[in-house]
């Protein structure tokens, strides 16, 4: 939120719980680890905070990015935290003592969005440099890079299998990659630009949001069970 804070609600009743108070500057992304204790946060302070979400106190702070940080995402095992910074990079941190153990150094312009594989083993990052990249998440090296988009790329997300990517982008579309060999499977071409993306549980529903405000469901049954 711009107002420097993270809210905790109660999503049964819409109560407010408590306030995270910490950063000094807009909060950009948030993820919670899959034990669901904790929460970490991604600012235009420079930083990212982990949070004790039972009771909203403050862990540790992540210091290290010289920019923006833009985007976060947790590991399947939830001992570490991807971030993306305007700074061109991603670090990845140890969760337990918060400490950086390395950083993803290859985009040539700000990194927007991150994306863990189920497995945990690689990272997709997405970038105003109109690429994608893919890391090896174990040793921090680039295993390849994604081209097709011909403008800023704005989210990406992976499917539960594991197998396709998407992403979203300011050439006005949406682009289903092959993880494996890094290769488009197919491109939907909206009227405005594409800010974000997601994938159902199902694994073969897309939803995209557009700068026009408008929302799109794609349904891919050719993905299902490949």
């Amino acid at each position: 939120m711009t107002d420097n804070t993270l809210k905790v609600w109660n999503l049964a009743t819409g109560e407010e719980l408590f306030t995270l108070n910490g950063h000094n500057s807009s909060v950009n992304a948030v993820a919670v680890t899959p034990n669901g204790q904790q929460v970490i946060s991604a600012s235009d302070d420079n930083t990212l905070k982990v949070w004790n979400l039972a009771t909203g106190e403050e862990l540790f702070t992540l210091n290290g990015h010289n920019s923006s940080v833009n985007a976060v995402a947790v590991t399947p095992n939830g001992r570490q935290v991807i971030s993306a910074s305007d700074d061109n990079t991603l670090k990845v941190w140890n969760l337990a003592i918060g400490e950086e153990l390395f950083t993803l150094n290859d985009h040539n312009s700000s990194v927007n969005a991150v994306a863990v594989t189920p497995n945990g083993r690689q990272v997709i990052s997405a970038s105003d440099d109109n690429t994608l990249k893919v890391w090896n998440l174990a040793i921090g090296e680039e295993l390849f890079t994604l081209n097709d988009h011909n403008s800023s790329v704005n989210a990406v997300a992976v499917t539960p299998n594991g197998q396709q990517v998407i992403s979203a982008s300011d050439d006005n579309t949406l682009k289903v990659w092959n993880l494996a060999t890094g290769e488009v499977i197919t491109t939907f071409t909206g009227d405005s630009l594409i800010y974000c993306c997601a994938v159902a549980p199902d694994g073969t529903t897309i939803v995209a949001g557009d700068a026009s405000g408008r929302v799109h469901f794609l349904r891919l049954e050719e993905m299902k069970g490949k």
